[in-house]
């Protein structure tokens, strides 16, 4: 195999293995939130799911761009042999993590009330609180990710990740049912039990992401000691005449998060624009307190707690795609960097696409199966935007990618003019149709729709890579339909036979599972070479074989 091949195959293979502990860590999510919510209720969602949207803007802002740059920074250094630099970036950006995760965590902590109050939901304040901390834990972990991510190399990270979740889930569950049971009798004193006990829940809720978070920080501090040895020897083998200075770091460093900082924050901020836009509509279009919240509560804690499952793997090749092509750019190799964009983006399409055709045809099934809510509401809500999957998936990929080839104004400019039509989109769809909960689910399609069309333009333009649109796109899309037909189809046999929805649901997926797979192959969607590259590929590959499809 060539060297560029292999590249190429340990790119792929580095996003597989992020991408397999997204998809483990999503997963452990979404079963924890299953009893989250048997035990807070919708209300208590909609308090936990506000005091998260508060927090991932301050993360953003303080810290969730600094993985991507200190591994875009480590990445360019260590291909240019200079391992002493690559140091100087992992302390620097350890001393200016802790500087802006710090001055987060305060913020947060003391401005609780005013954040809450902005979003009309004073009651989340408490859970924001117990969320304060982890913004310098989580910003601490991003640097030690980013530097592993920087040698190429993703398994810290994703064993990080799953063990983050799993304490995460445990002890969110454990949490909530205690101090629900406080708050009620903390309620029960003030008059108002219910509010109370949804509102300490989603504080129990959040302590979870607290202890997680710990959990991770241990495991790669860990990490980084058992490496320190081999840095060391590869430091003495470091000839370097020219050493970074911490000043000049710092300025490198400031330059390269900004443009991400500003690219990240335009992209996620759309969640709390919506969060205040829809709430201050629909209070002054006089709906019921109790049913905004239930609505909102549906929004966050189930609606997208499902979609986010597929799109955390746009998110793991994003981040693989960055060091790997940062390499390929920086040395002028053209062809290995549209190559890796393609293989990148067929990838992500391969699994996105199918994804949300099971969503929609299943939308009531898995909103009964997983959360025990039979609410229509709530199943039209996730068809309505399972479609999102893909543009988000291809949305959130492209701004990796362009910040790979150095192209990382591009996502800010094209996030800032998404965010202004999202907004407009979505007070007209509240104001002229009184869509209310769906004008939010619909206007955050139309902007990931938007981002995913304006960046991938740019990364035709800039990189030269260009996709077979068919075998990218219309294949496995195609493939979707026929999978989406058959688990529809069975789903309601299996379901009239045996009355069972749980059965129905897993079996159905099983079967769309197969079917996606054989159709994929049957219509050439994907090589045996291709095959080969994602997780376990030689087994697929010889199950397909043993299935006469290859």
């Amino acid at each position: 195999m060539s060297e560029n091949k292999k590249n190429d195959t340990a790119f792929i293979l580095q996003g597989s293995i992020l991408a397999i502990a997204s998809i483990i860590s999503r997963v452990v999510g979404l079963v924890y939130r299953m009893p989250l919510t048997a035990i807070i209720g919708k209300t208590g969602n909609d308090y936990y799911g506000t005091a998260y949207e508060i927090y991932n803007i301050l993360l953003i802002i303080s810290s969730y761009s600094i993985p991507l740059a200190v591994s875009k920074l480590v990445a360019a250094r260590m291909s240019d042999g200079q391992v002493k630099n690559a140091m100087k970036v992992l302390k620097g950006s350890l001393v200016f993590a802790g500087i802006t995760g710090g001055t987060a965590a305060v913020v947060v902590f003391f401005l609780a009330d005013v954040f809450a109050s902005l979003l009309k939901t004073p009651m989340c304040a408490l859970a924001l609180r117990v969320l304060a901390p982890v913004l310098f834990i989580v910003a601490i972990v991003g640097v030690l990710r980013g530097f592993f991510q920087g040698l190429h190399t993703m398994v810290p990270t994703a064993i990080s990740q799953i063990a983050e979740q799993i304490l995460n889930a445990i002890v969110s569950v454990v949490a909530a049912y205690t101090l629900v049971r406080y708050g009620a009798k903390v309620g029960a004193v003030l008059g108002n039990e219910t509010t109370y006990r949804a509102a300490y829940g989603a504080a129990g809720g959040t302590l979870g992401t607290a202890i997680g978070s710990l959990t991770a920080l241990v495991f790669m501090i860990t990490i980084m000691i058992m490496y320190t040895r081999r840095l060391k020897r590869k430091i003495r083998r470091d000839h370097t005449k020219v050493v970074l200075e911490y000043k000049d770091l710092f300025r490198i460093l400031i330059f390269t998060i900004i443009p991400v900082l500003l690219s990240t924050t335009l992209y996620n901020i759309s969640s709390i624009i919506d969060t205040g836009i829809f709430k201050n509509i629909v209070h002054i279009q006089g709906y019921d307190e109790k049913l905004i919240s239930s609505w909102w509560g549906v929004y966050t804690g189930q609606y997208r707690v499902l979609i986010n499952v597929p799109i955390s793997i746009a998110s793991a090749m994003a981040a693989s795609s960055v060091p790997a092509l940062t390499a390929a750019f920086q040395s002028k190799e053209k062809l290995r960097v549209q190559r890796q964009i393609t293989n990148a983006t067929r990838f992500v399409m391969v699994i996105a696409i199918p994804c949300a055709m099971g969503l929609f045809v299943l939308a009531k099934p898995v909103m009964m199966l997983l959360f025990g809510d039979p609410d229509e509401t709530s199943a039209a809500m996730l068809r309505v935007g399972a479609i999102a999957v893909v543009f988000y998936a291809l949305s959130t990929l492209s701004n990796g990618l362009l910040q790979g080839i150095n192209r990382m104004k591009i996502p800010v400019k094209n996030a800032a003019i998404a965010l202004v039509a999202q907004a407009v989109v979505l007070v007209l769809l509240l104001f002229a149709f009184h869509l209310n909960i769906y004008a939010v689910v619909i206007a955050n399609a139309f902007y990931a729709l938007l981002m995913c069309i304006l960046n991938g333009l740019a990364v035709i333009r800039y990189s030269g890579a260009k996709q077979d649109f068919a075998k990218t796109y219309g294949v496995p899309t195609l493939a979707s339909l026929v999978m989406g037909l058959s688990v529809y189809v069975f789903y309601e046999l299996v379901y009239l036979i045996l009355s069972s929805n749980a059965i129905a649901t897993v079996l159905s997926i099983c079967v769309g599972v197969v079917v996606y797979f054989v159709v994929l192959l049957l219509m050439h969607g994907i090589t045996e070479s291709e095959l080969r590259r994602f997780p376990k590929g030689a087994l697929l590959v010889q199950l397909a074989k043993k299935m006469r499809l290859l």
